[in-house]
């Protein structure tokens, strides 16, 4: 996985709450066993019209929010069903941060074992930043190593566990912190 130390993004906006697994990625694309190959499929029922042409009026598909790596989005996102393949695809689709005032607990730790890092703001400082992902240009810088999201003269911070924090910034899943300990397993196995 890629280390998260800082990351400089564009932000997109998702101003909907409760916006459950199936939507994030729909049962119909779960086929599939390799991590990779999901974004397309993103949002698939929101994203896309019958006919299979974009919905413009949908939040992702509006020409500032292309090539977006924070997703700003309201209460209990990730919700529903227990489904690794959520962060799959949102990462696979280029988000590296997604900032809620909550997430439904499986889905956040599924994100932080899956390499991306979910972030849990006030409601009134989601808002905002919902507001402001209006802009074609709007950025945010996350500072993981301060636990501090910078929107210009602005300033949040923001809770993480330290372990995760720790799996995050050296860009290791749970197998590398396994594999740090490689002599001792060696050792014992030799017994």
């Amino acid at each position: 996985m890629e280390p998260i130390v800082i990351h400089t993004g564009k932000v997109a906006g998702l101003d909907r709450v409760n916006v459950d697994t199936d939507q994030i990625i729909p049962k119909q694309f779960l086929k599939r066993i390799e991590r990779t190959g999901f974004g397309k499929f993103l949002f698939n029922d929101w994203r896309y019209n019958n006919d299979g042409t974009e919905n413009e009026s949908f939040e992702l598909n509006r020409p500032e929010n292309k090539g977006a790596s924070i997703l700003v989005a309201g209460h209990n996102f990730g919700c529903g069903s227990s489904r690794e393949h959520a962060p799959w695809a949102l990462n696979d689709y280029g988000f590296q941060v997604v900032i809620a005032p909550s997430f439904a607990d499986i889905f956040y730790n599924n994100c932080l074992k899956n390499g991306m890092l979910p972030i849990r703001l006030e409601e009134s400082i989601v808002k905002d930043l919902l507001a402001k992902s209006i802009a074609a240009d709007f950025e945010l810088t996350v500072d993981l190593k301060n636990q501090v999201i910078v929107d210009g003269d602005q300033k949040y911070t923001f809770e993480i566990d330290p372990y995760w924090k720790e799996m995050l910034i050296n860009g290791w899943d749970e197998i590398d912190v396994t594999l740090k300990y490689d002599e001792a397993i060696a050792s014992y196995e030799a017994k």
